[in-house]
C-alpha cells in the first residue's frame, strides 16, 4: 500500500540511478524551481486557487511512478518500450518522472491552456538536462523529449494521452486530492461543492487491486468527497489508455471504513 505523499518519490528514486540523477538535476535547476514557484503566484496568489506548485509537482511524481510499477508488476508493458521509442523499462519510467514532475509549469503563464504553454515550455528545459542524463544515441533524446512533452500535454482533461506513460501522469494528476488539494481549482475561503468536497477527502492511497493491477483507494468524510471522484479522477482515467487496469474504491470515514462500491471505469 502507498499513501499519495510527498514521501512516496523517494521510494522510486532510490531505486534508479538513473532516476536519482534526473531527480537531483530537476531539484536543483534554478529555472525549473522558479517555474514551479510562478505557477502558485499565479494559481495561489493570483486566481485564489489551490496548489499548483512544487508540492503538487513531487506528490504527483510519486503517485505516478507507483502507478508505473504496479501495472509494470501486472504485465503491462511501457508503450515507448513496446513501440521501440525507448530501450527500456527505465527509460520509459525516466519519461513518467519528467512529465509528472514537469506537468504543471505552463500555469507559470496563465491557467488557460496551461497544458499546451507547460509542453513547449519543457522543450528548452528538456534540451538542456537530457543531455546530463543520458547520451543521445541514435535521436533518443528527441524521442524521450517528445514523449514528454506529450504527457504534460495531455493532462489537459479533453485531450486523449496516446501512451501509457502519459496515461499514468494524467491519472495521477488527480490522485493529490487529500486535505483540501483538489485537483478541480476551487476559491480559497469560498464554500461551494469544489470547496467542500476538496475538503472532505482525507487520504488517498494506491495500492495493487482485486480484480485490475491498480486500486486507487478515496476516503472520505462525507459523500461530498464523490464530486471530486467524478469531475476529476473519472474523466482523466477515462480520457487515458489505463482503464481497463483501474479499480477506484471510494471510502466513506464514518463509524469507522464503510467501503462504497468499487468503480471501474
Amino acid at each position: 500500500m502507498a499513501l499519495v505523499s510527498l514521501e512516496l518519490v523517494d521510494k522510486h528514486v532510490s531505486r534508479s540511478p538513473l532516476l536519482s540523477k534526473a531527480w537531483k538535476l530537476l531539484q536543483e535547476d534554478v529555472e525549473v524551481q522558479e517555474l514551479l514557484r510562478m505557477s502558485n503566484v499565479n494559481a495561489v496568489t493570483r486566481l485564489l486557487y489551490n496548489d499548483h506548485g512544487p508540492v503538487h509537482a513531487r506528490i504527483v511524481t510519486g503517485s505516478a511512478l507507483e502507478i508505473f510499477d504496479l501495472l509494470l508488476e501486472s504485465g503491462i508493458q511501457p508503450s515507448t518500450v513496446m513501440q521501440g521509442v525507448v530501450n527500456t523499462d527505465d527509460q520509459a519510467r525516466l519519461i513518467v518522472m519528467l512529465g509528472a514532475y514537469l506537468h504543471d509549469i505552463g500555469n507559470s503563464l496563465h491557467r488557460i491552456n496551461h497544458e499546451l504553454a507547460g509542453a513547449f515550455i519543457a522543450k528548452d528545459i528538456l534540451d538542456r538536462l537530457l543531455p546530463l542524463i543520458l547520451e543521445n544515441r541514435d535521436g533518443l533524446l528527441y524521442r524521450i523529449r517528445s514523449e514528454v512533452m506529450h504527457s504534460i500535454y495531455a493532462t489537459a482533461m479533453d485531450v486523449n494521452a496516446l501512451t501509457i506513460e502519459a496515461s499514468i501522469v494524467k491519472v495521477a494528476d488527480a490522485t493529490d486530492m487529500a486535505e483540501g488539494r483538489a485537483r478541480i481549482p476551487y476559491m480559497k475561503g469560498k464554500s461551494d461543492i469544489h470547496a467542500l468536497s476538496a475538503l472532505s477527502i482525507k487520504k488517498v492511497n494506491i495500492t495493487p487491486g482485486s480484480v485490475r493491477p491498480v486500486r486507487i483507494e478515496v476516503f472520505m468524510e462525507d459523500y461530498a468527497g464523490i464530486f471530486q471522484i467524478e469531475n476529476v479522477l473519472m474523466p482523466k482515467i477515462k480520457t487515458s489508455l489505463i482503464g481497463e487496469y483501474i479499480e477506484v474504491v471510494p471510502r466513506l470515514l464514518r463509524d469507522g471504513s464503510i467501503h462504497l462500491n468499487p468503480i471501474y471505469p
